[in-house]
């Protein structure tokens, strides 16, 4: 048994190994969206690869219940030294799209795994019909790239070649694809050498025991938490603007049922899957880390001393049907799933302010608009495919305070990227990028301030596209009676 003040120094240890993890990811990483704008994840996992680490600084906040193990699985005979890897949504439901790259690392005490690390980079592009790989109007998900089901990246050390080379040939910047790649396997190692040396500190048996406790202590905090709020059945629905080209909208619906500590998430009466991108794969799983974001979301603001890890998850049983736009069949596409997620938070969000909604939020913007650009530089000859900025709403009003201006709000931790260093790598100049005046919506406090950009390109034939625009027609909805309609705008 781990005495309290051990298992916060265990805690602060994994913590402070995740978050060196994230940094070495982040000074070797290639490009500017795993660099500047970190969509990018780093984690420690239990021997059954289920996250008990991730860093708070760097990278993205989505994954800390995230569980690699059907993918673990996947792959045999595991050695020192081996790196595995998928993005392949289908295959272990640990990637959600294609671009979205996990890799997972084996980490040994006496000849037997104790534990993993691993993480993801969102790749520039994977090939498919769409530069970046993603679109609203692609209809299956051979069309977004190529795909790599659970298998190994790195053998005993060295990297398999063919599997790189088979890469190369399929995306359209594989130096920036295999060198934030390279970057990660970097980062990985990093985290194996502290595992290491969290097992000298604490011993082989007393650091397996003590990640165990600490998802333990993750799990009594949720349900701590869970246990404050009344009991009861509340149901909220939301809607993405356009499902497809076609533009319906698309539901999403959700019955929360809190049940003294414990709580279920039922989606049934959430649209069928789509005859579009905008599908999540969640594979089924009650606890798929994709289903349960907007739920790690509100416990944090609720407890922010709340242990972030896997044990979150266990008070919670999420209910997808198969044959629905959060749980499809293959071959649904799912490139863009990313917006319906930034909905889902929000309905999430909805669920729980019917319960507290004195301590709650109002609905934060819609989602992060990435927008890339694919152009030809004409000093250097070359073509150019980047990300240029997240373009984002605000946060809604808090009970106390105004809500944030220029921040995603649920998906804050795509950074901005200096507009100097944008134009020094892509070939375009800003016009305007700042916060847009008046966009906050009313109410005793005002949701936060959007952002807007504009730019120009010079090359001809060039290509831009924005993907996750929407909440140009359900406006975010307010709390306690307020008002909101902070939208995005771009040029």
């Amino acid at each position: 048994m781990f005495d309290k003040m051990t298992l916060s120094v265990l805690a602060n240890h994994a913590r402070a190994a995740a978050e060196n993890m994230a940094h070495t990811l982040h000074r070797t990483a290639h490009s500017a969206f795993v660099k500047e704008t970190q969509d990018f994840t780093v984690m420690l996992m239990d021997r059954a690869g289920d996250t008990f680490a991730v860093p708070m600084e760097l990278g993205a906040t989505w994954y800390p219940g995230l569980t690699y193990g059907r993918a673990i699985e996947m792959v045999e005979d595991y050695r020192p030294g081996d790196v595995a890897f998928t993005n392949d949504p289908y295959s272990g439901h640990v990637a959600t799209h294609a671009p979205d790259t996990h890799l997972w690392k084996p980490v040994f005490a006496d000849g037997e795994i104790v534990a993993w690390t691993g993480g993801h980079i969102h790749n520039t592009d994977m090939g498919g019909a769409v530069p970046a790989s993603l679109s609203r109007s692609l209809t299956e998900i051979h069309q977004e790239g190529i795909r790599f089901p659970p298998m190994k990246l790195v053998r005993e050390g060295v990297f398999d070649e063919q599997i790189l080379r088979i890469m190369e040939t399929n995306v359209r910047k594989p130096t920036l694809n295999i060198g934030d790649i390279k970057a990660l396997v970097g980062a990985l190692n990093t985290g194996e050498r502290k595992v290491q040396a969290m097992i000298q500190r604490f011993g082989k048996s007393g650091f397996v025991n003590g990640v165990a406790a600490l998802m333990d202590q993750a799990e009594a905090q949720a349900r701590a938490v869970l246990a404050q709020i009344p009991d009861g059945d509340y149901v909220f629905a939301d809607y993405a603007d356009e499902d497809s080209d076609q533009a319906n909208p698309c539901r999403l619906k959700l019955t929360l049922k809190i049940r003294e500590d414990s709580a279920v998430l039922d989606f049934t009466g959430s649209d069928p899957q789509l005859a579009s991108s905008l599908n999540v794969p969640s594979g089924g799983d009650p606890r798929h880390t994709m289903l349960l974001v907007g739920v790690y979301y509100v416990l944090y603001s609720l407890n922010p001393r709340i242990l972030l890890n896997t044990g979150l998850t266990r008070p919670f049983t999420c209910i997808a049907p198969e044959g629905t736009v959060l749980n499809p069949v293959a071959p649904a596409a799912v490139g863009m799933r990313s917006l319906t997620c930034a909905r889902l938070r929000s309905v999430i969000f909805g669920a729980f302010s019917q319960a507290i909604p004195d301590r709650m939020p109002a609905a934060p913007a819609g989602n992060n608009c990435i927008v890339n650009v694919m152009t030809r530089d004409e000093r250097s000859q070359k073509s150019v495919i980047a990300a240029v900025n997240p373009v984002v709403g605000g946060g809604g009003g808090m009970p106390h305070r105004d809500g944030t201006n220029g921040s995603g709000a649920d998906a804050a931790y795509l950074k901005n990227t200096p507009i100097e260093i944008t134009e020094t790598e892509v070939p375009v100049e800003f016009v305007r990028y700042g916060l847009a005046q008046d966009s906050g919506g009313a109410g005793y406090w005002r949701g936060g301030l959007a952002t807007e950009m504009a730019f120009r390109v010079f090359a001809p034939d060039t290509r831009i596209t924005a993907r996750n625009r929407d909440r140009s027609f359900f406006r975010p909805w307010g709390v306690m009676g307020a008002r909101r309609r902070t939208c995005p705008t771009w040029s």
